[in-house]
């Protein structure tokens, strides 16, 4: 039995005993009670190097009262925690909603099922949060009428509760037609969200959920031709024997033919209207024209084909060749940022070229995500930030379905994805998680639930 003392960092522990018939590991052992360093980590400096688990002391040399240097870092000292484990039932409402990973479920108050999916389809997107924060319920501008102001501070509290509780909350201020609820929501928030002050809330929704759309106006009969320019908050997916798909349906939602009174035959005359897209919003609402007025009973019918739909839509196709140009460099961006993932060569633009091409003429400057005109320039000395570009493409995050072979009867659902990349089907006060290979099902074709309305979300780049 030996005795040495033994440094490590500023720290000497003296009369530490060695026991040479067993081997060093279990000195190292010793050590370890005394230093917090695991015997893996320890190095101590022997004669011819380091002192190793399996060495023979004798060959070692060890002599008695010797000072040995050992060097090596200590494991963390576990702490007890600061508070005990908690229970989601005991947690205050605010940190079970953070906790559950979702907002609460609303209550039907008869036939509403149309509304709520509506509302949590809304309550989706942050930016519209964030302008109807910025609301202020006591003040109502002179634009603003007062029931158009009583929905806007209704929607705001009712997207407040929804962020607050997990208990199902019940939209008592918020009852509405329920057939023109998603439209007449989004036109209302415009008219008041407009007319506030500050230069975030100016054309929120329309910058948020607007579509601007720029149409051939044509006759055939007498070569009239005219264009015109409309603004709508969602794209329309016409359902024929032909369309088996979104893409197909959007693509006849955007030609139509109407009768008007033509100036030159003196008469009506038939004219075909081919529309496109000239700018595109954040999130882009897309409906399934399901319902249709059926002349030869004269009632409201349901058509239940079933359409297919993507989770990630591009809309290139849709778009007038003004916003194709605008979208080429950020498409680019897109593509070489998601081949770097992928570990593809890049088209081979690199980032000095990319800077280059965004230096265009005003008609081909990439589309911007609609910031205010009002943003004020960057002090002199810093880096501007990079602004975000939509590129066309879009990702799945809403469901509005119908259940039923009526189209006077049946429920509304609404299917979300939530900020953690987990649907949520929220049926009414109901919320149950669901799979997102259970989301794209919901195309139609039976009684079972069939999408109405799709909401997207752009996905842009930073440049």
């Amino acid at each position: 039995m030996l005795t040495v003392s033994v440094k490590w960092q500023k720290e000497l522990f003296p009369k530490v005993e060695i026991d040479t018939s067993q081997p060093p590991y279990l000195f190292k052992c010793q050590l370890y009670d005394l230093t917090g360093v695991p015997p893996e980590r320890q190095k101590i400096m022997v004669k011819g190097g380091l002192l190793k688990d399996d060495a023979d002391w004798a060959k070692v040399g060890v002599k008695e009262g010797q000072k040995l240097m050992m060097m090596g870092t200590a494991d963390e000292v576990i702490k007890a925690p600061e508070k005990g484990p908690v229970f989601a039932e005991d947690m205050p409402e605010e940190e079970q909603v953070v906790a559950v990973g979702h907002s609460a479920g609303l209550v039907n108050l008869g036939n509403t099922c149309y509304m709520n999916s509506t509302i949590q389809c809304l309550h989706f997107a942050p930016e519209l949060k964030s302008a109807l924060i910025k609301y202020l319920p006591s003040v109502r501008s002179n634009e603003v009428d007062l029931s158009t102001h009583q929905l806007t501070v209704a929607t705001r509290e009712l997207f407040n509760e929804l962020d607050k509780n997990v208990k199902p909350v019940a939209p008592m201020r918020f009852l509405t037609d329920a057939e023109e609820c998603w439209t007449q929501l989004l036109y209302t928030l415009s008219l008041s969200l407009k007319s506030t002050s500050s230069s975030e809330g100016a054309d929120a929704v329309k910058r948020l959920f607007g579509i601007d759309l720029v149409s051939r106006v044509h006759c055939a009969e007498s070569g009239e031709e005219s264009t015109e320019s409309e603004s709508v908050y969602s794209l329309k997916c016409h359902i024929s024997q032909e369309v088996n798909h979104l893409h197909e349906g959007l693509k006849h939602g955007l030609k139509s033919e109407l009768e008007k009174a033509s100036p030159s035959l003196g008469r009506s005359a038939i004219y075909t209207k081919d529309s496109r897209i000239n700018d595109l919003p954040r999130y882009l609402t897309v409906q399934f024209v399901r319902f249709f007025w059926k002349r030869e009973t004269n009632q409201k019918a349901k058509i239940l084909r079933k359409v297919d739909y993507p989770l990630e839509l591009d809309v290139h196709d849709f778009c007038s060749d003004d916003l194709r140009k605008r979208l080429e460099v950020p498409r680019r961006v897109l593509r070489d940022e998601e081949g770097k993932k992928l570990g593809l060569k890049t088209s081979g633009s690199s980032s000095t070229s990319t800077t280059k091409d965004i230096k265009m003429t005003d008609a081909e400057e990439p589309l911007n995500v609609r910031e205010e005109s009002s943003k004020s320039e960057p002090e002199q000395g810093t880096t501007p930030e990079k602004e975000q570009h939509l590129t066309g493409i879009y990702d799945l995050v809403a469901v509005l379905t119908h259940k039923g072979r009526s189209a006077d009867s049946g429920h509304y659902v609404a299917w979300v994805k939530q900020e953690n990349g987990k649907w949520i089907q929220f049926d009414d006060d109901n919320p149950i998680p669901q799979r997102e290979e259970d989301i794209i099902r919901l195309s139609g074709g039976g009684d079972w639930h069939m999408a109405y309305i799709c909401m997207y979300k752009a996905r842009c780049v930073s440049m």
